[in-house]
Order: structure tokens, then C-alpha cells, then sequence
């Protein structure tokens, strides 16, 4: 008989991720990370796949660091980033030689590409300003002049800006090549290897700048030709093998944050760009999320070996697959995977994905192009597969007369038995705008596990459905969205006698946490709830939050000129109608959703006698349940588990 997984069964789970293809197409190299529990940190290590013989794998980088995001050059050398001495670097492994740091940059390399003949290394890293003065340890103040002085992933600016260096191979030297008012991405080389392809801004103030242009940096001229014609938000990129076309992932921001990512096409000769992907109403891209995944660093655009087609993955409905877009406009599903592939790539006919789905946890496949035919690598998994019971999907879908609908998943408690009834917890994703999907959650398994059933759903706002589906939550948090939670928990409930409606949770994290908050001052049918990183009063937030300013006029539409609206859409106003005993738990170092917020949240909740408890977790930002420390990570699931299990 197979156990039940606890929270602590994170520490026996493996991530297989970031899956490179060498030129030649007999081996690959993935990135396979582990939780330490003793270093309390993540490891990850590179491990190489022969392509030739089925699930043969051998380890490559070894030590209790983390060695990620591979990349091949056209000559068969390996480069990646480790932080062996601190700060992320740049290393490149040559055949069976040790890799060579080639990077000692104060604060680490973000991002890098080789050039197309293996030559150069372009990297992305924060500069750092010229210091001036004596050095110490002693305190600084910091001068604040811009709105944006801080981040959730880089907490408080530090004056450096992300900038773009050169390195060549041969001689080790390095220079920079970009010297912006604002951060710069590295994008790509040009297929001659010459130039540079960068995105950035060129204003001198970014405050209100949400957009970049796209431009070509001659190596030894240091010109500047710009492809885009408009700013546009762009994720990733990739030069054409001949040098004609450039492929971009992004858009022109029609509906803000909530418009979909597109496919757009740059003719080099023509200088003209067109949107290539304008017949699918999807999300181009990896949007799915989860709480397990580790190191995903190759889901971005890559080129068929003919030059007319390009790859990427698609996120739609619940799962995410490789799509293929051609020049003359045709567009094909590669994969029909009812599953979460995060990531991919391909040479010489040869491809690997890398797969997570709600029992098989993350694994490396090869893939044929030719007929979508997955088979299975790698085996990492297969002792927690083998150890513990994990609770498998249903499909759930209401639909309304209107044709209007919610879809998800429904998750039986382990040991579950026909006759009996169960609790249930009702979960809701963050962001508004991503998609809950067909991937492995370790927090939904453990509580299945727990003995309660798990709802989990992608109410309007949610991407994976469609523009218009995304775009129907902003304006309206609290409106639409709760009405579409509140009806497929009361389909769910209908459809399956099993669920015991007198014992029903509520939890969700960031937007979800905003919802639980919304959800329990507006009913009373929750028994418990868990607020997470959430959001509880708009009008403090807008000042607060490193988006707040923007993405409270984006999602609510209303600014400080608006009062009545952003309180109108704040949970903490019907603070004295919530009746259901609420965790609220927070991040100390949360700059998404500053732990004010539930500072604000808890102290109302106990004025008025409410049943609440809250729990701050140090030195944790707001992707605490992704990536946080692990021991705090597993605090974090424990107190969810025994809130409800206590009043469930």
C-alpha cells in the first residue's frame, strides 16, 4: 500500500527542466534541482542525455550548488551559469575538460547567448554604479527620485541597470556594449555574428515606460539599427538561421497586462513586422503555474532548421504544448499533451521536452517532431512515484445558457471511499492573469492527502481561454470573477454528492489571496480560510506595492483621484461582515504585495473579534510558495494543512 505524501516529501521530489540539444543531436544536457534540507537552499546540477540509447543519463556538474540554464555552441561547447562562487557566472565546458569560469562580474550574469560560430558570449548583467567616497560597512541612506526604486525580485534598487557585455572566447576579454538610461535584455546575435540583438528602453525617465524597442548593436561600430517602430512588451526573441527574419514574442499592450502574448515576425530585408500568430486566440508561452518547478530556462522561440517555421510552447485550457508557426501563416499543434510541458528544444531531428503533470512530477521525454510521439527518458521520479498515492484530475466545466463558462479540476482525497462525504477546499490561482493547469502542486496533493477533496479552477481573468476571457476581470475584481467561483464550487457541489457542503475551505495566493479576502467579507458558506500574500486595502497598495501606481489603474481603473472605487474594491471594507476563521500569512520581504497588507488585514479582523491568526515569514518575497527557503516553504504548507484540518 502507497503513503500519503506530507509536506516534507518536497525534500524526496526532483525538477528535470531546461532541456538543450547539442548540435549534432546525440546528446542533450537537462538541469535536475533538489531541495537540500540541511544547506536549506536549492541544488541544481547539469546531467547529460544520449540520444542515441533510451534512458541513458549521466551527471555532468557536480557539488551542492546550482549550475543551470545550458546552452550549446555551434562548435559542441556547453556554457552555463553557476554560482559556485558566489554570484551567478558564466562557464563554459569544453569536451571533457573543466569548465572555465569566464565571467567575475560584481553582481552576477542574468542572461547570455552564444554567437552563431561559437565565438562570443553575449551576457546581461546589473553594472554597477562608479562608486565614490571611502568603502565600509556602514549604513547608507538610500536617495530615492524614481517611482520605480524597487522590485519583489531585486528588493530596493541599487543604482545598477542591466546592461549588455560581450566576451570573447578565445581571449577571455570582455567589454560592454550598451550604456542605457534604463535595463537592457539581451536578445540574440545577429546570424552573422556582427551585432547584437537588444531590447530596452531609450528614455531618460521609465516611470510610465511598460514598453521597449528592439535593436541590432553593431560589435565594432557600436551603431544602433532599431527593428521595432512602436515600444512593445517583449519576452523573448530569435534571429533566423540566415539572418532574414527576426522572431518576437510579445505585444503592443491593447488590453495592458491582461493582453495575450503574440508571435510577430521582423523582415530584415523589407524592414517591415507583421503578426504571424493572428489566427490563434491563445497565449503564446509558458503561463501555467505551480509550486514545484525549478529552473525553467528554455521555453522561449526557436527556429526550424529550414528557416520558415518556429517553435514555441502554447499555453491553452489547462496545458501547454509545442506549436508550430510558419512564415506562410500556417499554424500546427505539435503536441497533444493533456499536460504542462515547460520546456523544449531540438537539433537534427532530434528534440526533448521536459514534462510535469499532475502524478508523473517532471521528467525528460524525446520527442518525435514529425508525430508528437513523447517516450519517456528519465527517471528521476520514479521512487516518489512508486513510494506515494497522488491524487489524480477530473475535468469541471459550468456552463452558463449565455455560453459563458468556468473550467477546472476536481481532486479526490486519498482513501477516498464511495458512501462517505468529504471536505472540500476551493483554490484560486494568482495574478489575475495565469492559468491553473495540468501540472504537478504539491500543496493541492497534500491536501488530498489530508483527507479533503481540491477544487481548482480558472475563473474569467485567467489566461489559457481566449483574449477576451483574460481581459473580462479588470474593472471588476470582486464582481464576475467571485460570481464564477461561487458557481462552479456550487456545480462541483451538485455533480458530486460526495462533498460535503457544510465543510468547504477557501484559500489562494497574491490575486487568489485578494479573492479569499474579497470572498469570506461577502459569505459565509467558507468554514476556514487562508489568505495568502494577498492584497486587502487598493488605496495604500497603489502607493506600496513596486507596481502599485500602475497596475491598480490597469486592474481597477481608478488612482488616488478615485477613492471611492479603490475602497469600493477593498477587502478591508467588509471586514466587519467576515465570519470564517482566517490564517493570513505574509512575507516580511514581499514587494509585490507588501506585508502592510496584512498587517492592515489582521488588525481589523481582531477589533472586531474575528477569529484570525497571522504568520510573517522572514526574509521571504512574494514567491515564498515557489521559491522560498525550503524550511519555510514547508512551514508554509503545514499551517495551510493543519488550519483547515482543525476546522474542516
Amino acid at each position: 500500500m502507497k503513503s500519503r505524501v506530507s509536506a516534507e516529501t518536497l525534500y524526496e521530489l526532483t525538477t528535470v527542466t531546461s532541456p538543450a540539444v547539442a548540435p549534432d543531436g546525440k546528446s542533450a544536457a537537462i538541469v535536475v534541482t533538489k531541495m537540500d534540507k540541511q544547506k536549506n537552499d536549492y541544488i541544481a546540477n547539469i546531467y547529460g542525455l544520449d540520444m542515441q540509447k533510451s534512458s541513458h543519463v549521466s551527471q555532468w556538474t557536480f557539488g551542492n550548488d546550482k549550475h543551470i540554464l545550458p546552452k550549446w555552441s555551434s562548435t559542441g561547447a556547453l556554457a552555463y551559469l553557476s554560482n559556485r562562487t558566489g554570484k551567478m557566472q558564466v562557464y563554459v565546458k569544453q569536451g571533457m575538460a573543466e569548465a572555465e569560469q569566464l565571467t567575475d562580474l560584481e553582481n552576477g550574469v542574468n542572461a547570455f547567448f552564444w554567437s552563431p560560430d561559437g565565438s562570443k558570449i553575449a551576457f546581461a548583467a546589473y553594472k554597477q554604479p562608479e562608486e565614490t567616497g571611502t568603502s565600509n560597512d556602514w549604513p547608507k541612506p538610500l536617495v530615492v527620485e524614481a517611482m520605480k526604486y524597487k522590485s519583489d525580485e531585486r528588493g530596493l534598487f541599487d543604482g545598477s541597470l542591466k546592461q549588455i557585455g560581450v566576451i570573447d572566447i578565445a581571449t577571455k576579454k570582455w567589454k560592454w556594449v550598451t550604456d542605457s538610461p534604463a535595463d537592457v535584455n539581451v536578445i540574440d546575435f545577429s546570424a552573422n555574428g556582427r551585432a547584437v540583438l537588444v531590447a530596452g528602453s531609450h528614455n531618460e525617465n521609465n516611470d510610465f515606460t511598460f514598453a521597449v524597442d528592439v535593436w541590432f548593436i553593431d560589435l565594432d561600430t557600436g551603431a544602433k539599427t532599431q527593428i521595432t517602430k512602436e515600444p512593445m512588451v517583449v519576452q523573448s526573441g530569435s534571429v533566423s538561421p540566415d539572418g532574414s527574419y527576426v522572431a518576437l514574442l510579445g505585444h503592443e499592450r491593447e488590453y495592458k497586462n491582461a493582453t495575450l502574448t503574440k508571435l510577430y515576425v521582423y523582415d530584415c530585408q523589407k524592414q517591415e513586422i507583421r503578426l504571424l500568430s493572428s489566427q490563434l486566440d491563445a497565449s503564446i508561452g509558458d503561463v501555467a503555474i505551480g509550486d514545484f518547478l525549478q529552473n525553467i530556462g528554455s521555453n522561449g522561440l526557436k527556429w526550424g532548421e529550414d528557416g520558415q517555421s518556429i517553435y514555441a510552447l502554447v499555453s491553452k485550457e489547462g496545458d501547454v504544448n509545442v506549436w508550430s508557426f510558419r512564415l506562410d501563416g500556417t499554424v500546427n499543434q505539435v503536441t497533444h499533451e493533456k499536460r504542462h510541458i515547460n520546456g523544449f528544444d531540438f537539433q537534427k531531428g532530434q528534440a526533448i521536452v521536459t514534462i510535469s503533470d499532475v502524478k508523473q512530477l517532471s521528467e525528460a521525454y524525446r520527442l518525435d517532431l514529425a508525430t508528437g510521439t513523447l517516450h519517456e527518458h528519465t527517471s528521476f521520479n520514479d521512487q516518489p512515484r512508486r513510494t506515494y498515492e497522488f491524487s489524480e484530475l477530473e475535468e469541471i466545466c459550468y456552463k452558463r445558457e449565455d455560453g459563458s463558462f468556468v473550467a477546472g479540476w476536481l481532486m479526490k482525497p486519498i482513501g477516498f471511499e464511495e458512501g462517505k462525504t468529504y471536505p472540500l477546499v476551493l483554490e484560486v490561482h494568482g495574478g489575475p492573469h495565469a492559468m491553473y493547469a495540468r501540472t504537478y502542486f504539491h500543496e493541492f496533493q497534500l491536501l488530498c492527502a489530508k483527507g479533503f477533496g481540491v477544487l481548482f479552477t480558472n475563473p474569467r481573468g485567467g489566461l489559457g481561454y481566449g483574449q477576451a476571457f483574460a481581459d473580462a476581470v479588470r474593472g471588476d475584481y470582486g464582481g464576475g470573477d467571485f460570481q464564477d467561483l461561487m458557481d462552479v464550487l456550487d456545480f462541483a457541489i451538485g455533480q458530486h454528492n460526495w462533498i460535503d457542503q457544510e465543510r468547504i475551505g477557501l484559500t489562494g495566493g497574491s490575486y487568489g489571496g485578494f479573492m479569499t479576502n474579497w470572498a469570506v467579507g461577502h459569505t459565509n458558506r467558507f468554514k476556514a480560510a487562508v489568505t495568502q500574500r494577498s492584497i486587502s486595502n487598493w488605496i495604500s497598495f497603489y502607493g506600496v506595492s513596486d507596481i502599485g501606481y500602475y497596475f491598480s489603474e490597469w486592474q481597477i481603473k481608478a488612482d488616488l483621484h478615485d477613492i471611492e472605487t479603490l475602497w469600493a474594491h477593498s477587502p478591508l471594507k467588509y471586514v466587519e461582515n467576515v465570519e470564517t476563521p482566517l490564517l493570513i500569512l505574509h512575507g516580511e520581504k514581499d514587494y509585490r504585495c507588501p506585508i502592510e497588507q496584512a498587517e492592515q488585514l489582521f488588525i481589523a479582523l481582531k477589533k472586531h473579534g474575528k477569529e484570525t491568526v497571522f504568520i510573517r515569514f522572514p526574509e521571504a518575497n512574494h514567491e515564498l510558495s515557489r521559491s522560498g527557503k525550503p524550511n519555510l516553504r514547508i512551514e508554509r504548507l503545514n499551517a495551510i494543512a493543519d488550519w483547515f484540518s482543525k476546522r474542516l
